[in-house]
């Protein structure tokens, strides 16, 4: 079943489609200009081959909404053919390109939970938990006497991506990381 919304629905995430090819909405800001009609001001990022451009979108018009199927699949490895994930279900195994998975990769370790949005049989993107525990591979020995207000310092994860953290975090502890934004939120309990 197709799915519409008007140009004032057009919200953050949607993906929809435009001249026949899936967009992602990365944001949409509703304007008001003095003189003339409303309208909505997106910017969207094409699934494809991850292309930007920005649109105006009538109030009154009409904007098919691509309708996704999401498969909760977990991480296994990283391979040349791409990404491999098995659906949890099926235990069918897929190889994505990383440009599906985007800057989530630094976050995947193996048996990583990932929510995988499938259009028309076709994975087109990849949902991450709020937040994810990493390991603290590599950082500099803390000060003493140094608080959470205090400065922050590199810390390299065991995933490789490096993140700032507060100057009492040490090598081998367990981080709390948004997958949002990338910060370092909070130490996290030992993994059971």
């Amino acid at each position: 079943m197709v799915t519409f919304v008007n140009g004032n629905g057009l919200r953050l995430g949607y993906v929809i489609k435009v001249k026949g090819e899936l967009y992602r909405v990365m944001s949409a800001e509703h304007r008001t200009p003095g003189k003339g009609r409303a309208f909505m001001q997106a910017k969207l990022r094409k699934l494809k081959d991850g292309t930007q451009m920005e649109i105006k979108f009538r109030a009154d018009e009409t904007i098919e909404r691509a309708e996704m199927e999401q498969v909760e699949m977990e991480y296994l490895y990283d391979d040349p053919a791409g990404l491999c994930f098995m659906n949890r279900g099926t235990y069918e195994q897929i190889f994505l390109d990383e440009k599906i998975v985007g800057a989530g990769k630094k976050f995947l370790l193996p048996n990583a939970r990932v929510t995988i949005e499938f259009c028309d049989d076709h994975p087109v993107g990849a949902s991450f938990p709020e937040t994810v525990d990493l390991k603290v591979t590599d950082t500099e020995p803390p000060l003493k006497g140094a608080t959470a207000s205090a400065s922050g310092k590199p810390a390299t994860l065991e995933t490789g991506f490096v993140v700032t953290v507060p100057q009492f975090i040490q090598t081998g502890e367990l981080v709390r990381v948004s997958t949002a934004s990338g910060e370092y939120l909070e130490r996290a309990k030992k993994r059971s």
